[in-house]
């Protein structure tokens, strides 16, 4: 069975996070140039780009961890460029993050790391609540029990992404941003993350902007990829739709050997009830 139907059909109006003519510089260097993008509500968003696209860049300029030089960005209605303490408080309670490296607190247990969040936004919650939150949320993540009480030197790789991304669904947010989430595991680690995503995703309703150089991932789980390129999106569709569009780098990426074995995976990949 073929890979599983967008979860939504939405058009512009739907759009959750919005960019109009960003523009991003490093002293001389040009990194975007009146870059728009919309992220649709209730999508998994693939964004690919060669090395140096800057792809995190634009993350962080989504979620006011970089002021870009010029544009608009509206993430849920708001102006994410906005310094007014309460339009920055409701980004970032709606918006939950997993970095490329988990950006874990060392000196702090994975129980500690997930209630981080939730200190900041909810520091009424009694401590017992926030611990029965933060198993939870381990739990959701996959994560044994035990885990909770752990550092994240005693993880796997696997498991600290997987503490990440516990900590990055603390306050449930509906916008998910994940930076490279499967690089540096396993094909069979990775498959299992990529389940894991798109099961939480249609769980709890989430949108998630995805970061991802993994060929598998952009086939298994995502419903729409942009192209990050000559500093703006060069496209953005579903898959068969890149596939077939004439610029270099996108045949390059898409119609290599790594790209049409991804594709005979994906399409062996059984899809679940609601597709």
């Amino acid at each position: 069975m073929a890979r599983q139907a967008p979860v939504t059909n939405p058009g512009e109006g739907d759009a959750i996070v919005r960019v109009r003519g960003l523009v991003n510089r490093f002293g001389a260097q040009v990194v975007h140039q009146d870059l728009d993008l919309d992220l649709r509500r209730g999508e998994i968003l693939g964004v690919v780009g060669g090395s140096g696209s800057g792809k995190s860049v634009l993350m962080r300029s989504i979620i006011g961890l970089r002021t870009p030089n010029a544009g608009e960005i509206e993430v849920l209605g708001v102006d994410a460029r906005s310094e007014e303490p309460a339009d920055r408080s409701r980004i970032e309670r709606s918006t939950g993050v997993l970095f490329q490296d988990g950006a874990l607190f060392s000196s702090l247990t994975v129980g500690e790391n997930v209630q981080v969040p939730l200190k900041e936004h909810h520091p009424e919650l009694p401590e017992s609540l926030r611990y029965e939150l933060a198993l939870l949320k381990v739990k959701l993540a996959g994560l044994p029990a035990d885990a909770i009480d752990k550092l994240p030197s005693q993880l796997s790789g696997g498991m600290r992404k997987r503490a990440g991304l516990a900590r990055a669904l603390a306050l449930d947010p509906p916008l998910l941003f994940l930076d490279e989430p499967t690089a540096g595991l396993d094909p069979i680690g990775a498959a299992a993350f990529d389940h894991l995503i798109r099961t939480l995703q249609q769980a709890l309703g989430l949108t998630v902007f995805l970061i991802t150089h993994d060929l598998d991932t952009l086939y298994a789980i995502c419903d729409r990829v942009a192209v990050l390129a000559e500093r703006r999106i060069l496209a953005v569709a579903p898959l068969a739709e890149l596939e077939r569009l004439p610029h270099p780098w996108v045949q390059e990426y898409f119609n290599g050997p790594r790209g049409r074995a991804a594709r005979r995976a994906g399409a062996r990949t059984p899809g679940d009830a609601s597709a």
